[in-house]
Formats: C-alpha cells, structure tokens, sequence
C-alpha cells in the first residue's frame, strides 16, 4: 500500500531532510586524501545525534554503521571502516536520518582529489539522470515514467543503470511501497499522486549494470571493476512542482 503523507507530515520530512542535507555539507568539507571512511562515519553520527535525529542506517537489518562508503567500484551499502580515501578516488556517501519518528534518505558521489575525467562524467551524468527522473515526478504520471527518463538519459551518454537496486517510497519506514526502478518502458506502475514521497536514486555504472554482494553480506560491487556513482534525494509530490526535501 501507498502511503500518502499529509502538509503536515511532508513538513517534518522536510526537517529530516534538512539534517540529512546538512551532514553530507559536513562530510563534503572532510573528505580529502588520508581520511578513513570510519572517520567521516564518526562525523555523521555526531553531527546527526548534535541535530537532535538519529542515524536511520545504524543497525537497520544488522547494519554496523551510521553511513554507507562505497569507493570506486563499490556500489553502494559499502560499511566504513579503516579504508584510507586516496587520490584519484570516488566515494558515494549515502546518509539516513530518523526525525520525529519520520526518515529522510539521500546519498551523493564526490571525487577525493583529482579525478579522472571518465569518473567525474560518471558522477555528474548519475546526478542529471535524477533531474531528468524528477521531470515527471508530477500528479498524472506514471511511476515508470520517471524510471525511462533516467534510463534513456545515462544510457544515451555510455552509462549503465543497474537493476538489482532500486529507489523507494519513504516516510514512517525507510522502505515503504512503491519500488522505482531506474529503467523500464514509461506509462506503468501506478499514477503518481500529490502526497506520495519517494526516495529516486539513481546508481550508475561505468561499465556493465551486472553487480554483485561481497562476502560481508552488504556491500554491493560492479561485477567488472568499473567505477559506480550514486545519487539520490528524498522528493515530495505535489500538486505543482516536486519538492525536494533533502535538498541543501
């Protein structure tokens, strides 16, 4: 079932993802090479806990930490630890907070250092391919409507979406229904409605969209080693435009 939230409801989600927002502006200034993941993981678990909300990741289905890190290859659910951020490396950072009972949901990709230019192309066209999707996020659309606008945007630009992970209603639960592929044909699933709050989170590839679980039971690779960017924001449908509530 399809949860519709109320003014007042979205209002608090708002809030909750204002802190999300927050701590990825924290983390943004931090990362650099020789810092650990554990150590940006420690930064966003005080920063959440100093804002009054609570880490949404910490130990939802057993997870160890507050954040996921996920370098490189690494597609997302990485778990922080003693990893050392270099040069040349990308980091997804994918935040979760519980406000007032409510979560907000949102995860970004940055260079560490200088970068090569494949990688920035990948995260910059994984961030538009969210804009693209967010287009239809609209009264009247379909929900795979937004699912095609970022398929066709990444893989006209020689990216690829995978498919074994997908974008999610949010509210009272970090995963409520509806599921949001990134990819499919448009006019399915059901109409969007003012009220629905969906977290849209594009997770694009380099090379192949085939991935795979490491054996710590979480983080998710490329099965070819190829690079992997992550983007994604908790958004609100209105009768107008969308609202993006974990915009910074």
């Amino acid at each position: 079932m399809i949860y519709l939230k109320s003014p007042q409801e979205i209002k608090i989600m708002q809030e909750a993802g204002k802190i999300v927002a927050e701590t990825h502006e924290v983390l943004k200034e931090a990362i650099r090479p020789g810092i650990t993941t554990k150590q940006l993981d420690e930064m966003a678990e005080a920063y959440i806990l100093k804002r009054g909300a609570l880490p949404a990741f910490k130990g939802y289905g057993g997870f160890p930490a507050s954040i996921c890190t996920s370098i490189n290859h690494e597609v997302v659910h990485g778990i922080p630890g003693l990893k050392v951020l270099e040069d040349g490396d990308i980091i997804s950072i994918d935040i979760g907070v519980i406000h007032q009972g409510y979560y907000g949901d949102s995860a970004k990709t940055h260079g560490v250092g200088k970068i090569q230019q494949r990688a920035q192309q990948l995260i910059d066209v994984t961030r538009e391919s969210f804009y693209e999707g967010i287009k239809y996020a609209r009264e009247n659309y379909r929900l795979s409507d937004i699912s095609h606008a970022i398929q066709t945007y990444v893989e006209s630009r020689g990216f690829s979406v995978v498919r074994n992970y997908v974008g999610h209603g949010i509210g009272t639960k970090m995963h409520e229904e509806p599921q949001i592929p990134n990819y499919g044909p448009p006019g399915k699933g059901p109409r969007l409605k003012a009220g629905m709050v969906l977290a849209i989170e594009p997770m694009i590839n380099a090379g192949t969209f085939e991935v795979k679980v490491l054996t710590d039971g979480w983080t998710v690779v490329t099965l070819d080693g190829e690079y992997s960017a992550h983007y994604e924001h908790t958004v609100a449908i209105t009768v107008d435009e969308p609202i993006i509530l974990t915009k910074e």
